[in-house]
């Protein structure tokens, strides 16, 4: 009885001293808990659209430390690891006790240290909360810390820990930056060699560096390979053949894309881990190679800029603020695409646009290319000479400016300020001043990237598109009225294809304009294809004169070199839409013949209010309008003279609404002959038959 009770006290009280030791753990373990937030801070990281790093940013102790998902590294790799460091990681509790006392044995039988029994577990402990001598104590804190981490982590997470903090020499952390810093790629799909190497490593990170002791590099990669071989990780020979390749004996540098619209997106959200932009790194990585062998050939103090974008989705897929950002000698921090600048001559194609869509001119109508004088206001041409009559598709593609003036005065300087407005695209004008006729000729301020943004719509078929930023904000489409109607878009984008490449460019089959400044201060070229817009602007940031440059000479051969290296194949130019055609001189009608003007100055066909004329369709035209599929398309009506309001008769019904414009569209029943008449306000009537098919 009396030893039933001893056994009972004892029993109790080892339960007691039992539950107070793990009262007593938890409480320690609530009171001193790993210090997991350490291992938060990583470097923030620009992405491309598809998740491809552009740039990263070192941490605020000037660590490359990558943030690494099981995910982003060879599955291999992985498989390596756990062999070469801790074989029975998935089983143990963050301490591997077999391990362990293998190394105590070790210790008490040498005399000294022969192995750590270090875990993966531990290892994480001792990279988030690193001491500076190894003892003891020290040893068994990491003890301590491993049990607590993978109470509160799963093994994945654990291991994702490793591959972010493991060192590697000098300031590369996490398997990410090694694989970047050696070998110049992600670690998704590592060599065997490669991932012996960077298993290898962070045992001893400094001493076995291959970019400065190469020879303990491949002594430490052959003890991984032949280890993997052994837990047969690695197949037969695959071990012999990794021996022999190379070890790579520099260090590269980490991908560093798109300084400006990464420094921006750092501005904006400051603590941020990740920023993905709408950028395409091969894209952005071609237009900087374009750039940094162009300025090569610029004088000094003169930078570049380039903005390229994808008119179907309006993202900027390529963005170039200057050719080097640590450029001081030419500004390299200024990022030029956001700079307002004179446009030159690259406001035209919308001037021209313009007076297509209102029916003044048509491709092959003569237009004089003379001194002229517009109440005061005495534009002169680029080369001081002139050409005398040209057609208006010579003078788009020679880039007179005394035509675009001319044409500007008839259709209306603030008409085309409000057409830009449109698109999102506000260019400057000079303080407490109109819209004149010099924004023509580049009286305006606009940036590389609204000009980009104002040709997109060009290559869009008249719709405007919304560039965005590049970061957060969401490109896309502009809703509400076009920029300019299809008709007339296509006629532009006809005449510029038609261009002659610069001088050592091939054709590529876009369409494309260049502009130069007043003063020689600003070269611009921006050429569009059925998708992309490109637009390269060259000048200096502080804005002087830069003697000789031009647009078709200096910015053109870049835009077509950056057009060939951004990788994206050429997308054809889209069709003529229905009602778009280029007749010959001899086949216009008679009002479309000559751009008349006067001794006072420029006059349209409206001015002295001839009677009406149907310009388009033209007497006796087969139009196919697709009546014979059941599905018929709206045939485009254009006029000259006459005086507003308009009503159109279509087989002597009126059509729904008087309209104040020179263009209308109608829909027939079907196919077959039709009259079509328009009665101006003064009740002129002109008419013309046709046959729709």
């Amino acid at each position: 009885m009396k030893r039933r009770w001893k056994l009972s006290i004892g029993l109790g009280g080892g339960l007691v001293l039992t539950a107070a030791l793990v009262i007593g753990l938890d409480a320690a373990d609530k009171a001193f808990p790993p210090p997991l937030e350490r291992a938060q801070v990583v470097s923030p990281e620009v992405l491309d659209a598809d998740g491809e790093l552009l740039r990263a940013f070192a941490t605020p102790e000037g660590r490359w430390r990558l943030k690494t998902a099981v995910e982003d590294v060879d599955p291999r790799f992985l498989k390596m690891l756990v062999a070469y460091e801790d074989r029975r990681f998935w089983d143990h509790g963050g301490v591997d006790p077999l391990a362990l006392g293998r190394a105590v044995l070790q210790l008490v039988t040498n005399g000294r240290i022969v192995s750590g029994a270090s875990t993966l577990s531990m290892q994480v402990a001792r990279l988030i909360e690193p001491r500076e001598t190894r003892s003891i104590s020290a040893k068994l804190l990491q003890l301590a810390r491993a049990i607590q981490i993978e109470q509160r982590l799963g093994k994945q997470e654990i291991l994702q820990l490793y591959l972010t903090h493991a060192p590697y020499g000098g300031n590369l952390e996490g398997v990410r930056a090694a694989s970047l810093a050696y070998f110049g790629k992600e670690p998704r799909r590592l060599t065997v060699a490669e991932a012996a190497l960077l298993v290898a490593l962070p045992q001893s990170p400094e001493s076995r560096r291959p970019d400065r002791h190469i020879e303990a590099a491949k002594m430490a990669r052959e003890r991984v390979l032949v280890r993997s071989a052994v837990a047969d990780v690695l197949g037969g020979g695959e071990a012999e053949r990794a021996a022999g390749d190379s070890v790579p004996t520099r260090r590269l540098q980490l991908p560093a894309y798109a300084a400006h619209l990464a420094e921006a997106a750092i501005r904006k959200q400051p603590k941020a881990e990740e920023y993905r932009t709408t950028l395409k790194r091969s894209i952005q990585q071609g237009l900087e190679q374009v750039a940094r062998e162009a300025v090569t050939k610029l004088a000094p103090k003169v930078s570049l800029a380039m903005v390229m974008a994808d008119v179907t989705t309006g993202a900027i897929v390529g963005e170039v603020g200057s050719a080097d950002y640590f450029d001081a000698g030419r500004s390299g921090w200024i990022d030029m695409t956001r700079v307002y600048r004179s446009p030159g001559s690259t406001l035209k194609p919308f001037i021209y646009g313009l007076a297509f869509e209102q029916g003044l001119v048509s491709q092959e109508t003569i237009i004089e290319d003379r001194p002229a004088d517009f109440f005061g206001y005495r534009p002169k041409n680029f080369d001081m000479s002139y050409q005398g009559d040209v057609s208006v598709r010579q003078a788009l593609q020679l880039s007179l400016n005394v035509p675009a003036v001319r044409l500007l005065d008839a259709v209306g300087p603030s008409r085309l300020m409000i057409r830009f407005r449109r698109a999102e695209v506000r260019p400057v004008l000079p303080p407490n001043e109109a819209p004149g006729l010099a924004i023509g000729l580049g009286g305006v301020g606009i940036t590389l990237k609204d000009l980009v943004q104002a040709y997109a719509a060009l290559a869009n078929r008249g719709e405007p598109v919304r560039l965005g930023n590049g970061i957060e904000d969401q490109p896309g489409l502009i809703e509400g009225e076009p920029l300019l109607e299809p008709q007339a878009v296509w006629n532009v984008a006809d005449v510029l294809s038609d261009v002659l490449p610069p001088q050592g460019s091939r054709r590529l089959g876009i369409a494309y304009k260049t502009g130069t400044s007043y003063g020689y201060r600003d070269a611009w070229s921006v050429g569009f294809d059925g998708r992309y817009v490109l637009g390269v602007w060259v000048g200096r940031p502080d804005n002087g004169a830069v003697p000789g440059i031009a647009g078709y000479q200096t910015a053109a051969p870049i835009l077509f070199e950056a057009f060939s290296k951004s990788g994206v194949p050429i997308t054809p130019l889209p069709p003529a839409p229905a009602g778009a055609v280029r007749l010959a001189q001899s086949d216009l009608p008679i009002s479309q013949r000559r751009f008349s003007m006067t001794a006072s100055g420029l006059i349209s066909a409206s001015a002295r209010e001839p009677a009406p004329q149907i310009v388009y369709p033209p007497e006796g035209a087969r139009v196919d309008l697709g009546a014979r599929s059941g599905e018929i398309s709206p045939l485009v009506l254009k006029l000259q003279g006459g005086r507003a309001p308009f009503r159109w008769l279509a087989n002597g019904r009126p059509l729904a609404e008087l309209s104040h414009r020179r263009t209308n569209e109608w829909t027939p029943d079907g196919a077959g002959y039709s009259t079509l008449t328009v009665i101006d306000a003064a009740g002129r009537a002109a008419s013309v038959k046709i046959f729709v098919e």
